[in-house]
Protein backbone atom coordinates (compact mmCIF):
# COMPACT_ATOMS: atom_id res chain seq x y z
CA UNK A 1 0.00 0.00 0.00
CA UNK A 2 1.25 3.37 -1.41
CA UNK A 3 -0.16 5.02 1.96
CA UNK A 4 2.15 7.78 3.46
CA UNK A 5 0.07 7.85 6.56
CA UNK A 6 0.75 10.82 8.84
CA UNK A 7 -2.56 11.44 10.45
CA UNK A 8 -2.21 14.10 12.96
CA UNK A 9 -5.10 13.98 14.47
CA UNK A 10 -4.82 17.97 15.81
CA UNK A 11 -5.31 18.96 11.84
CA UNK A 12 -8.57 17.83 12.57
CA UNK A 13 -9.65 20.08 15.76
CA UNK A 14 -10.90 22.41 14.08
CA UNK A 15 -13.50 20.29 12.77
CA UNK A 16 -14.36 17.90 15.60
CA UNK A 17 -15.23 21.57 17.43
CA UNK A 18 -17.37 22.06 14.45
CA UNK A 19 -19.61 19.28 14.82
CA UNK A 20 -21.21 20.49 17.94
CA UNK A 21 -20.66 24.68 17.08
CA UNK A 22 -21.92 24.51 12.95
CA UNK A 23 -21.75 28.21 13.44
CA UNK A 24 -18.09 29.37 12.78
CA UNK A 25 -17.57 29.88 9.06
CA UNK A 26 -16.37 27.77 6.72
CA UNK A 27 -13.78 30.01 5.83
CA UNK A 28 -12.33 29.66 9.22
CA UNK A 29 -11.64 25.73 8.91
CA UNK A 30 -11.76 25.17 4.87
CA UNK A 31 -8.36 22.87 5.11
CA UNK A 32 -7.36 19.33 3.24
CA UNK A 33 -7.27 16.43 5.82
CA UNK A 34 -6.33 13.77 3.18
CA UNK A 35 -5.46 13.26 -1.22
CA UNK A 36 -6.57 10.09 -2.51
CA UNK A 37 -4.85 10.01 -5.65
CA UNK A 38 -4.51 13.40 -5.93
CA UNK A 39 -8.00 14.43 -5.21
CA UNK A 40 -8.38 16.17 -1.83
CA UNK A 41 -11.20 15.62 0.98
CA UNK A 42 -11.59 18.36 3.05
CA UNK A 43 -12.23 19.31 6.23
CA UNK A 44 -15.73 20.73 5.38
CA UNK A 45 -16.26 17.21 3.76
CA UNK A 46 -15.05 15.62 7.11
CA UNK A 47 -17.25 17.97 9.30
CA UNK A 48 -20.55 17.76 7.08
CA UNK A 49 -20.34 13.42 7.34
CA UNK A 50 -19.33 13.68 11.02
CA UNK A 51 -22.75 16.15 11.49
CA UNK A 52 -24.80 13.63 9.31
CA UNK A 53 -23.54 10.33 11.21
CA UNK A 54 -24.22 12.19 14.87
CA UNK A 55 -28.03 13.34 13.35
CA UNK A 56 -28.35 9.97 12.07
CA UNK A 57 -28.02 8.24 15.08
CA UNK A 58 -30.63 11.08 16.89
CA UNK A 59 -27.43 10.81 20.10
CA UNK A 60 -25.24 13.65 21.56
CA UNK A 61 -21.88 11.85 21.17
CA UNK A 62 -19.62 11.48 24.17
CA UNK A 63 -15.49 13.28 23.35
CA UNK A 64 -14.57 9.43 22.68
CA UNK A 65 -17.69 9.00 20.49
CA UNK A 66 -16.67 11.94 18.35
CA UNK A 67 -13.32 10.24 17.72
CA UNK A 68 -14.63 7.30 16.13
CA UNK A 69 -17.16 8.82 14.00
CA UNK A 70 -14.35 11.15 12.80
CA UNK A 71 -12.70 8.19 11.70
CA UNK A 72 -15.46 7.04 10.47
CA UNK A 73 -16.20 9.82 8.10
CA UNK A 74 -12.77 10.01 7.29
CA UNK A 75 -12.86 5.95 6.14
CA UNK A 76 -16.20 6.26 4.13
CA UNK A 77 -14.99 9.57 2.16
CA UNK A 78 -11.94 7.91 1.38
CA UNK A 79 -13.75 4.89 0.31
CA UNK A 80 -16.34 6.77 -1.64
CA UNK A 81 -13.62 8.44 -3.61
CA UNK A 82 -12.02 5.55 -4.61
CA UNK A 83 -15.26 4.29 -5.68
CA UNK A 84 -16.02 7.04 -7.62
CA UNK A 85 -12.76 7.59 -8.97
CA UNK A 86 -13.08 3.52 -10.60
CA UNK A 87 -16.73 4.48 -11.86
CA UNK A 88 -15.05 7.06 -13.73
CA UNK A 89 -12.66 5.05 -15.35
CA UNK A 90 -15.74 3.01 -16.46
CA UNK A 91 -17.70 5.87 -17.90
CA UNK A 92 -20.20 5.41 -15.24
CA UNK A 93 -22.17 8.63 -14.65
CA UNK A 94 -25.28 8.53 -11.71
CA UNK A 95 -27.75 10.81 -12.82
CA UNK A 96 -29.65 13.25 -10.54
CA UNK A 97 -32.73 11.23 -10.93
CA UNK A 98 -31.38 8.04 -9.59
CA UNK A 99 -30.25 9.85 -6.44
CA UNK A 100 -33.48 11.48 -5.74
CA UNK A 101 -35.08 7.80 -6.36
CA UNK A 102 -32.68 6.66 -3.87
CA UNK A 103 -33.45 9.56 -1.53
CA UNK A 104 -36.72 8.75 -1.51
CA UNK A 105 -36.15 5.05 -1.02
CA UNK A 106 -34.61 5.88 2.19
CA UNK A 107 -37.41 8.03 3.32
CA UNK A 108 -40.11 5.48 2.46
CA UNK A 109 -38.33 2.86 4.52
CA UNK A 110 -38.51 5.46 7.12
CA UNK A 111 -41.71 7.24 7.13
CA UNK A 112 -40.57 10.48 5.87
CA UNK A 113 -40.57 12.11 2.84
CA UNK A 114 -36.76 13.41 0.89
CA UNK A 115 -37.98 17.10 2.13
CA UNK A 116 -38.40 16.49 5.78
CA UNK A 117 -35.01 14.33 5.20
CA UNK A 118 -33.47 17.53 4.09
CA UNK A 119 -34.91 19.70 6.33
CA UNK A 120 -33.80 17.49 9.44
CA UNK A 121 -30.22 17.49 7.58
CA UNK A 122 -30.25 21.09 7.48
CA UNK A 123 -31.23 21.49 10.99
CA UNK A 124 -28.19 19.57 12.25
CA UNK A 125 -25.84 22.07 9.81
CA UNK A 126 -25.60 19.21 7.30
CA UNK A 127 -25.64 20.00 3.15
CA UNK A 128 -27.68 17.38 1.50
CA UNK A 129 -24.94 17.51 -1.09
CA UNK A 130 -23.36 15.39 1.88
CA UNK A 131 -26.23 12.80 1.50
CA UNK A 132 -26.16 13.18 -2.39
CA UNK A 133 -22.29 12.13 -2.70
CA UNK A 134 -22.32 9.19 -0.35
CA UNK A 135 -25.64 8.00 -2.51
CA UNK A 136 -23.83 8.59 -5.71
CA UNK A 137 -20.99 6.57 -4.77
CA UNK A 138 -23.20 3.54 -3.78
CA UNK A 139 -24.85 3.31 -6.60
CA UNK A 140 -22.01 3.72 -9.20
CA UNK A 141 -20.06 1.07 -7.14
CA UNK A 142 -23.12 -1.34 -7.65
CA UNK A 143 -22.98 -0.95 -11.00
CA UNK A 144 -19.53 -1.29 -12.24
CA UNK A 145 -19.13 -4.23 -9.24
CA UNK A 146 -22.03 -5.91 -11.27
CA UNK A 147 -20.62 -5.02 -14.85
CA UNK A 148 -17.00 -5.80 -13.74
CA UNK A 149 -18.35 -9.44 -12.13
CA UNK A 150 -21.97 -10.29 -12.50
CA UNK A 151 -21.21 -12.31 -15.56
CA UNK A 152 -18.64 -14.10 -14.10
CA UNK A 153 -19.88 -15.69 -10.93
CA UNK A 154 -21.20 -18.91 -11.35
CA UNK A 155 -23.50 -20.90 -8.62
CA UNK A 156 -23.48 -24.52 -9.93
CA UNK A 157 -26.38 -26.88 -9.30
CA UNK A 158 -24.31 -28.76 -6.18
CA UNK A 159 -23.76 -25.37 -4.36
CA UNK A 160 -27.49 -25.16 -5.07
CA UNK A 161 -28.24 -28.46 -4.00
CA UNK A 162 -26.31 -28.49 -0.80
CA UNK A 163 -27.46 -25.25 0.13
CA UNK A 164 -31.57 -26.40 -0.42
CA UNK A 165 -30.53 -29.92 2.06
CA UNK A 166 -29.01 -27.55 4.45
CA UNK A 167 -31.89 -25.33 5.14
CA UNK A 168 -33.99 -28.60 4.38
CA UNK A 169 -32.72 -30.13 7.41
CA UNK A 170 -33.36 -27.27 9.79
CA UNK A 171 -36.72 -26.57 8.53
CA UNK A 172 -38.28 -27.71 11.75
CA UNK A 173 -35.90 -25.47 13.60
CA UNK A 174 -37.68 -21.60 14.73
CA UNK A 175 -37.14 -19.27 11.73
CA UNK A 176 -36.08 -15.71 12.61
CA UNK A 177 -37.23 -12.17 10.89
CA UNK A 178 -34.14 -10.40 11.62
CA UNK A 179 -32.13 -7.26 10.29
CA UNK A 180 -27.94 -6.94 10.55
CA UNK A 181 -25.54 -4.69 11.03
CA UNK A 182 -21.77 -5.84 9.82
CA UNK A 183 -18.99 -3.90 10.48
CA UNK A 184 -15.86 -4.76 8.31
CA UNK A 185 -12.65 -5.26 9.80
CA UNK A 186 -9.67 -3.48 7.88
CA UNK A 187 -6.22 -3.00 8.40
CA UNK A 188 -6.35 0.44 9.40
CA UNK A 189 -7.99 0.19 12.37
CA UNK A 190 -7.87 -3.10 13.75
CA UNK A 191 -9.84 -5.49 16.20
CA UNK A 192 -9.71 -3.42 19.15
CA UNK A 193 -10.27 -0.18 17.76
CA UNK A 194 -13.86 -2.66 15.62
CA UNK A 195 -14.80 -3.74 19.03
CA UNK A 196 -15.03 -0.70 20.18
CA UNK A 197 -16.91 0.75 17.32
CA UNK A 198 -18.99 -2.06 17.22
CA UNK A 199 -20.22 -1.19 20.99
CA UNK A 200 -20.50 2.47 20.06
CA UNK A 201 -22.97 1.12 17.48
CA UNK A 202 -24.72 -1.04 20.12
CA UNK A 203 -24.87 1.45 22.89
CA UNK A 204 -26.24 4.24 20.07
CA UNK A 205 -28.91 1.85 19.22
CA UNK A 206 -30.21 0.53 22.87
CA UNK A 207 -30.39 4.48 23.39
CA UNK A 208 -33.07 4.97 20.56
CA UNK A 209 -31.12 5.40 17.63
CA UNK A 210 -33.01 3.90 14.79
CA UNK A 211 -31.63 0.35 13.63
CA UNK A 212 -32.26 1.45 9.60
CA UNK A 213 -29.92 4.91 9.74
CA UNK A 214 -27.47 3.30 11.52
CA UNK A 215 -27.27 0.15 8.82
CA UNK A 216 -27.18 2.38 6.54
CA UNK A 217 -24.50 4.78 7.88
CA UNK A 218 -22.32 2.27 9.11
CA UNK A 219 -23.10 -1.67 8.08
CA UNK A 220 -21.09 -3.05 5.49
CA UNK A 221 -23.28 -5.70 4.26
CA UNK A 222 -25.78 -5.40 1.04
CA UNK A 223 -28.38 -5.24 3.06
CA UNK A 224 -27.59 -1.84 4.30
CA UNK A 225 -29.03 -0.25 1.23
CA UNK A 226 -32.51 -1.41 2.70
CA UNK A 227 -31.84 -0.69 6.65
CA UNK A 228 -30.06 -4.12 7.34
CA UNK A 229 -33.52 -5.77 6.93
CA UNK A 230 -32.84 -9.29 5.89
CA UNK A 231 -36.25 -10.84 6.55
CA UNK A 232 -37.02 -14.40 7.45
CA UNK A 233 -34.08 -16.50 7.48
CA UNK A 234 -34.34 -20.25 8.49
CA UNK A 235 -31.52 -21.65 11.18
CA UNK A 236 -29.82 -23.58 8.04
CA UNK A 237 -29.06 -19.87 6.72
CA UNK A 238 -27.30 -18.42 9.26
CA UNK A 239 -23.37 -18.59 10.55
CA UNK A 240 -23.51 -20.83 13.88
CA UNK A 241 -21.87 -18.21 15.84
CA UNK A 242 -24.67 -16.06 14.76
CA UNK A 243 -27.90 -18.61 15.30
CA UNK A 244 -26.43 -19.61 18.42
CA UNK A 245 -27.56 -15.88 19.47
CA UNK A 246 -30.80 -15.80 17.79
CA UNK A 247 -31.62 -18.51 19.40
CA UNK A 248 -31.94 -17.04 22.45
CA UNK A 249 -33.27 -13.34 21.01
CA UNK A 250 -36.27 -12.21 21.53
CA UNK A 251 -39.03 -10.22 18.99
CA UNK A 252 -37.28 -6.47 19.99
CA UNK A 253 -33.83 -8.07 21.20
CA UNK A 254 -30.42 -6.71 20.45
CA UNK A 255 -27.79 -8.94 19.93
CA UNK A 256 -23.79 -8.11 21.42
CA UNK A 257 -21.51 -7.78 18.54
CA UNK A 258 -21.24 -11.06 17.55
CA UNK A 259 -17.58 -11.89 16.50
CA UNK A 260 -17.82 -13.32 12.43
CA UNK A 261 -15.11 -14.01 9.37
CA UNK A 262 -14.53 -10.93 8.73
CA UNK A 263 -15.70 -8.20 11.53
CA UNK A 264 -18.46 -7.78 13.88
CA UNK A 265 -22.24 -8.75 13.13
CA UNK A 266 -25.27 -7.03 15.48
CA UNK A 267 -28.28 -8.81 14.54
CA UNK A 268 -32.06 -7.26 15.78
CA UNK A 269 -34.57 -9.70 15.93
CA UNK A 270 -38.10 -8.54 14.57
CA UNK A 271 -40.14 -11.77 14.63
CA UNK A 272 -39.61 -15.13 15.63
CA UNK A 273 -41.20 -18.39 14.72
CA UNK A 274 -41.66 -22.36 15.41
CA UNK A 275 -40.68 -24.48 12.26
CA UNK A 276 -42.77 -26.96 10.97
CA UNK A 277 -41.38 -29.37 8.48
CA UNK A 278 -43.54 -31.25 5.83
CA UNK A 279 -42.10 -34.00 3.59
CA UNK A 280 -43.10 -34.01 -0.09
CA UNK A 281 -42.62 -37.02 -2.76
CA UNK A 282 -42.68 -37.27 -6.22
CA UNK A 283 -43.58 -40.86 -6.82
CA UNK A 284 -44.46 -43.50 -9.33
CA UNK A 285 -46.99 -45.95 -8.56
CA UNK A 286 -46.61 -49.87 -9.96
CA UNK A 287 -49.76 -51.57 -9.49
CA UNK A 288 -50.86 -55.30 -10.47
CA UNK A 289 -54.46 -55.65 -10.24
CA UNK A 290 -56.54 -57.89 -8.24
CA UNK A 291 -57.78 -60.17 -10.77
CA UNK A 292 -54.42 -60.36 -12.53
CA UNK A 293 -52.66 -61.21 -9.13
CA UNK A 294 -50.64 -64.62 -8.25
CA UNK A 295 -49.28 -66.55 -5.73
CA UNK A 296 -45.58 -65.58 -7.55
CA UNK A 297 -46.86 -62.05 -8.16
CA UNK A 298 -45.18 -60.42 -5.00
CA UNK A 299 -41.67 -61.87 -6.00
CA UNK A 300 -41.81 -60.78 -10.07
CA UNK A 301 -42.39 -57.57 -8.44
CA UNK A 302 -39.73 -57.35 -5.92
CA UNK A 303 -37.19 -58.82 -8.08
CA UNK A 304 -38.09 -56.06 -10.72
CA UNK A 305 -38.24 -53.19 -8.93
CA UNK A 306 -34.29 -54.48 -7.90
CA UNK A 307 -33.56 -52.79 -12.02
CA UNK A 308 -36.09 -50.41 -11.83
CA UNK A 309 -36.26 -46.58 -11.73
CA UNK A 310 -38.63 -43.80 -12.56
CA UNK A 311 -36.55 -43.51 -15.93
CA UNK A 312 -37.10 -47.05 -17.05
CA UNK A 313 -40.13 -48.51 -14.54
CA UNK A 314 -41.82 -49.35 -17.75
CA UNK A 315 -39.35 -51.93 -19.52
CA UNK A 316 -37.88 -53.12 -15.62
CA UNK A 317 -41.70 -54.11 -14.85
CA UNK A 318 -42.62 -55.86 -18.53
CA UNK A 319 -41.99 -59.03 -17.61
CA UNK A 320 -44.07 -58.61 -14.94
CA UNK A 321 -48.14 -60.04 -16.10
CA UNK A 322 -50.28 -57.24 -15.64
CA UNK A 323 -47.92 -54.92 -13.81
CA UNK A 324 -48.37 -50.96 -15.66
CA UNK A 325 -46.85 -47.94 -13.74
CA UNK A 326 -48.47 -44.28 -13.15
CA UNK A 327 -47.21 -41.26 -12.27
CA UNK A 328 -48.46 -39.81 -9.16
CA UNK A 329 -46.50 -36.47 -9.74
CA UNK A 330 -46.02 -34.72 -6.25
CA UNK A 331 -47.81 -35.72 -3.23
CA UNK A 332 -47.69 -34.22 0.27
CA UNK A 333 -47.20 -36.98 2.93
CA UNK A 334 -49.81 -35.95 4.55
CA UNK A 335 -51.88 -36.52 1.79
CA UNK A 336 -50.95 -40.80 1.64
CA UNK A 337 -52.76 -43.23 3.07
CA UNK A 338 -51.15 -44.35 6.32
CA UNK A 339 -49.79 -47.44 5.47
CA UNK A 340 -48.05 -45.76 2.48
CA UNK A 341 -46.88 -43.17 4.11
CA UNK A 342 -45.47 -45.38 6.61
CA UNK A 343 -44.12 -47.57 3.77
CA UNK A 344 -41.97 -44.62 2.94
CA UNK A 345 -40.54 -43.67 5.94
CA UNK A 346 -36.89 -43.36 5.47
CA UNK A 347 -37.03 -43.91 1.76
CA UNK A 348 -35.49 -41.11 0.26
CA UNK A 349 -34.74 -40.51 -4.03
CA UNK A 350 -34.12 -43.66 -5.86
CA UNK A 351 -35.54 -45.87 -3.32
CA UNK A 352 -38.94 -48.09 -3.51
CA UNK A 353 -41.09 -49.49 -1.07
CA UNK A 354 -41.66 -53.22 -0.58
CA UNK A 355 -44.59 -54.76 -1.97
CA UNK A 356 -48.11 -53.61 -0.71
CA UNK A 357 -51.23 -55.66 -0.42
CA UNK A 358 -54.45 -52.65 -1.28
CA UNK A 359 -57.64 -52.48 -2.49
CA UNK A 360 -56.69 -52.70 -6.11
CA UNK A 361 -54.29 -55.30 -6.00
CA UNK A 362 -50.32 -55.60 -5.10
CA UNK A 363 -48.80 -51.76 -5.22
CA UNK A 364 -45.21 -50.64 -4.78
CA UNK A 365 -44.07 -46.88 -4.94
CA UNK A 366 -40.47 -45.53 -6.56
CA UNK A 367 -39.34 -42.82 -5.10
CA UNK A 368 -38.62 -40.38 -8.00
CA UNK A 369 -37.33 -37.01 -5.53
CA UNK A 370 -38.29 -36.92 -2.04
CA UNK A 371 -37.79 -33.23 -0.12
CA UNK A 372 -38.30 -31.51 2.76
CA UNK A 373 -39.74 -27.77 3.49
CA UNK A 374 -42.22 -26.07 5.33
CA UNK A 375 -43.51 -22.33 6.07
CA UNK A 376 -40.55 -19.81 4.91
CA UNK A 377 -38.58 -22.44 2.97
CA UNK A 378 -36.96 -20.10 0.20
CA UNK A 379 -37.20 -21.71 -3.96
CA UNK A 380 -34.35 -23.05 -5.72
CA UNK A 381 -34.34 -19.52 -7.60
CA UNK A 382 -34.02 -17.55 -3.49
CA UNK A 383 -31.14 -19.92 -2.80
CA UNK A 384 -29.67 -19.38 -6.62
CA UNK A 385 -29.94 -15.54 -5.81
CA UNK A 386 -28.38 -15.12 -2.40
CA UNK A 387 -25.32 -17.45 -3.37
CA UNK A 388 -24.71 -15.07 -6.40
CA UNK A 389 -25.66 -11.72 -3.63
CA UNK A 390 -22.93 -13.48 -1.12
CA UNK A 391 -20.87 -13.83 -4.19
CA UNK A 392 -20.58 -10.24 -5.57
CA UNK A 393 -20.69 -8.89 -2.06
CA UNK A 394 -17.69 -10.78 -1.64
CA UNK A 395 -15.51 -9.74 -4.79
CA UNK A 396 -16.92 -5.86 -4.25
CA UNK A 397 -14.69 -6.12 -1.15
CA UNK A 398 -12.04 -7.68 -2.27
CA UNK A 399 -11.77 -4.93 -5.12
CA UNK A 400 -12.58 -1.90 -2.24
CA UNK A 401 -9.25 -2.76 -0.41
CA UNK A 402 -6.92 -3.84 -3.94
CA UNK A 403 -8.47 -0.16 -4.28
CA UNK A 404 -6.84 1.14 -1.15
CA UNK A 405 -3.94 -0.70 -1.40
CA UNK A 406 -3.05 0.55 -4.93
CA UNK A 407 -4.33 4.01 -4.39
CA UNK A 408 -1.77 6.77 -2.99
CA UNK A 409 -3.19 8.18 0.10
CA UNK A 410 -1.59 11.31 2.18
CA UNK A 411 -2.95 12.58 4.97
CA UNK A 412 -2.65 15.83 6.16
Amino acid sequence: MKHRARLLMSSLAAALALVIAPAVSAQQVEGIVALVNDQPITTVDVRNRMRMIIASSGQQPSPEAIERIQEQAVRGLIDETLQLQAAAEFDVDVDAAEVDQAIDDIAERNGTTRAQIQQELAAAGVDISTLRRQLEAEIAWQIIVSGRYGSRIRVSNQQIEAALERIAASASQPQYYIAEIFLELTSAGGEERLQQQATAALNALREGAPFQVVAQQFSAAPSAANGGEVGWVLGGQLRPEVEQVAQVLQPGQLSRPIRVPGGYMIIAMIQKREGTTTVQYDLTQVTVPTSAVTDTTADEMRRALEQASCENVDSAISGVPGAFATPLGEIPASSLLPNIRDALTGLDTGDHTQVLETAAGRQAFLVCERSIGGPGMPTRDDVEEQLRGQQLSNQSRRWLRDLRREATIEYR
